[in-house]
């Protein structure tokens, strides 16, 4: 065994010295699985099954480039390193926990020669008879995440991710990795094809996820698998547009929607990094009503136009985000544009989100009622750049979710600006501002009209 883990490159040793720290016997024959199941793995799906100490990774796959078989991999690279621990495979649906998983996760462990059990009832299962002790597999549906809380796990893998809605991804991400508390090597990991800039981007791709020490993203493109057959990628090339293949190709988060809803944004033309002067500026702040979820954007009001200098996002309610406003700019006349519905309720039950804001000094210029939704992001486009070629607002580059969120909201299937991916929040902010102060029926106005141009 020592002569083993001598020659083996780096991986396979300290996998297989793991097995023998569990098991306190010859692991060779588990070592020697091991290699096997690497051997016939492409580099990009080695990336993914050798990473074991990235807390949360991914893959975001092509149509045909090896997930579901380095996903494959991955659980039984990880039940080996935890024999005796319980881990998880989560696919969308129960459905397709058979019409997926089961048929693929059986022919994988058959080709390798693994000892399992199966069981279907009451909810499925792999028994893995591994060297260590018996091992467990559960297997759930991810619509489902409550059924797994209880459970003390190693690991858990979540299959097509981008295909539940992204609510209920972001809502059972943090208990999963809450369950995530035995076994040698915890480790959470995600795949899916790309579907738009949902649960995947904010979690891997995005500017902040980015920034984190703790995640990683591999990305797995159709031309990397050696096995697909001759013309498939012709047949994929032949019938995608380029938008849907750089998504079901090579992987990359696009918009594959109806398009953008802030289509005239450009980062070369609309981010700053020189701010004016803000010393005896009053601050013009549109907020936008969310429980657990208050967005704010900070901007003054130029000759040229509007400057966004700063924002605040996930405050916990209309006081908190109060707060924290009055504690950035204590000394700042602040003119509020929030959500007219502020006005009949309240995102703490004790008195409306306006009144609030006017107990802090916030001088409200909300209107009656809200405009029309296209009425609004009309406006927003307007000042982006209106028909002469005129751009009126600008941003700090500081300001990173603003910038994400007009970049990636799009149209959802109904023609209207998709509320599920959780770009509109930051955008609804900025368009109450941008309605009351440049829109020509209701600048310096105090109240609205009751007119609309078309």
């Amino acid at each position: 065994m020592r002569s083993y883990l001598r020659t083996a490159d780096p991986i396979t040793a300290r996998l297989a010295q793991l097995l023998l720290d569990q098991q306190g016997g010859d692991a060779v024959d588990v070592a020697k699985l091991i290699a096997r199941i690497r051997a016939d793995l492409h580099p990009g799906q080695l990336a993914f099954v050798d990473d074991t100490a990235t807390q949360i990774i991914g893959i975001s796959a092509g149509f045909g480039a090896g997930k579901t078989r380095a996903l494959c991999a991955k659980a039984v690279m990880l039940a080996a390193a935890n024999q005796g621990f319980i881990g998880a495979v989560m696919e969308p649906t129960g459905p397709l926990i058979r019409d997926i998983w089961q048929n693929d996760f059986d022919d994988f462990l058959e080709a390798y020669s693994i000892p399992y059990t199966f069981r279907a009832s009451p909810l499925p299962e792999y028994m893995l008879h591994l060297p260590g002790g018996d091992t467990k597999i559960l297997c759930r549906s991810f619509e489902n995440w409550s059924r797994i809380i209880g459970l003390n796990l190693a690991w858990a893998l979540a299959d097509e991710i981008d295909t539940v809605t992204p609510s209920i991804a972001n809502k059972a991400f943090p208990k999963i990795l809450g369950r995530l508390r035995s076994g040698n090597v915890r480790q959470f990991a995600a795949a899916s094809t790309p579907e738009g800039f949902r649960w995947m981007w904010n979690t891997f791709g995005s500017d902040e996820a980015r920034q984190r020490k703790d995640r990683r993203l591999v990305k797995l493109r159709t031309n990397d698998n050696p096995h697909l057959p001759p013309d498939f990628i012709d047949r994929l090339q032949a019938n995608y547009d380029p938008n849907m293949l750089r998504a079901y190709r090579d992987g990359e988060f696009v918009n594959l929607t109806t398009g953008c809803v802030y289509d005239r944004f450009d980062r070369a033309k609309h981010v700053i990094t020189d701010l004016p002067d803000l010393d005896r500026e009053p601050l013009r702040v549109g907020v936008d009503f969310n429980v657990g979820n208050m967005s704010a954007v900070i901007g003054i009001r130029t000759a040229k136009g509007l400057v966004i200098i700063d924002e605040i996002s996930g405050a916990h309610d209309t006081d908190a985000l109060a707060q924290e406003i009055r504690r950035r700019y204590p000394d700042h006349r602040i003119y509020a544009y929030p959500d007219a519905s502020g006005g009949n309720r309240s995102t703490n039950a004790a008195q409306t989100d306006i009144q609030i804001l006017e107990q802090y000094g916030f001088s409200n210029q909300s209107p009656k009622s809200n405009p029309m939704v296209r009425d609004r992001v009309a406006a927003v486009q307007a000042l982006l750049e209106n028909g002469k070629g005129q751009v009126r607002l600008t941003i700090a580059a500081s300001c990173r979710k603003v910038i994400e969120c007009l970049e990636l909201q799009s149209y959802n299937e109904k023609g209207d600006p998709d509320k599920e991916g959780g770009y509109d929040h930051m955008n609804d902010a900025l368009g109450y501002v941008i309605w009351r102060e440049f829109n020509p029926l209701h600048a310096g106005a105090g109240r609205g009209t009751g007119v609309r141009l078309y």
